[in-house]
């Protein structure tokens, strides 16, 4: 994008960015920021909008004037729960709010390349912008697969950014195969007796199974002989009893942990060797209890063709390619599983604070250098 046309453009977006990042909302609550992205669309004319999609998602059509493929453009609307620090002048007016993840900056590439759109048709198929709710908790991508208007919208190929901190300006990442791991929360619920402190024996308490699940779960991978690094259980929480009373033995517990691993069936496979133990032991020790997985994240997994679709739309620009999968995960797998498609990162910098940091702040160069890879990828794909 060098032509003074497409600065007007991406000063457009960059400008709807910092609108954006001023008032981000949380996962699900996602109403006024899918307003406005609506409001921004609605002089471009696009061929179809759907709203409310599978939630407060929002889809975005714009039709070439020949019959051709789908291609799905994906970017996310929900912002995290954090309290903003820092002195721009856009900053969160919400306080514990923030989009610290740099989804305002991926909602803001998609409406640089949806103004493209709406001045130039593709010849052929079409382009389907999605901004898509409640990424951050997974249940996002999987609530707008099962609302029924998505059937209409169904991708052949999809794509999606993310800006990464830690990598030079613009540098894109890209790797075949899985990109992001495969991961769920697990919330261990163990429910006994209370008694008098001094006469612990006449009540049912949590506490040893609890430490036996701590346990447990740090040595997980390696009891089911996994040492590939990418497979692991982190203790996120634990609470035993609900309140500081020294002479009361708590008769309920939680746990809490996230399960990970680079690939769907491995995960699959911890979460039902944790339930099996918490049946165990709770039977052992005559403990009610309740298993429960939240925030549930499939692998995301690039396809080889829409991976060199990126490389040849990138030309000249330097790719990285990593060796192994990021660790965090990305809903956009639940895409990557019904159509060819590729995550693709995009360096923010390596001076750049991390994402989720109560610091970060999306490069708005990025809108520019985003959006033009995503133009040329659907150029490749339609024209």
């Amino acid at each position: 994008m060098i032509t003074e046309e497409a600065g007007e453009i991406v000063q457009r977006a960059v400008a709807l960015r910092r609108r954006l990042h001023r008032q981000p909302e949380l996962s699900g609550c996602e109403r006024r920021t899918a307003e406005r992205i609506a409001r921004f669309f609605a002089p471009l004319r696009p061929d179809l909008v759907v709203r409310g999609l599978g939630g407060h998602g929002l889809a975005v059509v714009f039709t070439g004037p020949e019959p051709g493929p789908t291609v799905l453009l994906r970017c996310e609307l929900d912002a995290l729960p954090i309290h903003e620090v820092g002195a721009a002048g856009h900053r969160s007016a919400v306080d514990g709010c923030a989009h610290a993840c740099g989804h305002d900056g991926h909602m803001a590439i998609l409406a640089a390349v949806g103004e493209g759109l709406a001045r130039t048709r593709p010849r052929r198929g079409r382009v389907v912008l999605l901004y898509q709710p409640a990424e951050e908790t997974g249940r996002g991508a999987t609530a707008v697969l099962a609302d029924p208007r998505f059937a209409e919208l169904r991708p052949d190929l999809a794509f999606a950014l993310h800006n990464l901190p830690g990598y030079p300006l613009g540098r894109i990442v890209l790797r075949s195969g899985t990109v992001c791991c495969a991961s769920t929360g697990m919330v261990i619920a163990l429910r006994g007796v209370p008694a008098h402190a001094a006469q612990p024996e006449t009540g049912v308490s949590p506490a040893p199974v609890v430490a036996r699940l701590i346990d447990l779960l740090h040595r997980l991978p390696r009891r089911l002989g996994l040492d590939d690094r990418l497979s692991f259980a982190t203790v996120v929480g634990a609470r035993l009893g609900d309140v500081e009373v020294f002479g009361t033995a708590p008769g309920e517990a939680r746990v809490l942990a996230t399960l990970r691993s680079d690939r769907d069936e491995t995960l699959q496979r911890m979460v039902a060797s944790v339930a099996t133990a918490v049946r165990r032991l709770a039977r052992r020790h005559r403990l009610g209890h309740e298993v429960e997985l939240r925030d549930e994240f499939a692998a995301t997994v690039n396809a080889a063709r829409a991976v060199d679709l990126v490389r040849r739309a990138a030309g000249a620009s330097t790719v990285t390619a990593p060796r192994r999968p990021f660790r965090w995960s990305e809903d956009f797998g639940r895409f990557t599983a019904i159509a060819p498609g590729a995550l693709v990162g995009l360096g923010a910098g390596e001076r750049t604070a991390a994402l989720h940091d109560p610091a970060y702040d999306f490069p708005d160069e990025l809108v520019s250098l985003g959006a033009t890879l995503l133009s040329r990828i659907v150029h490749l794909c339609l024209d």
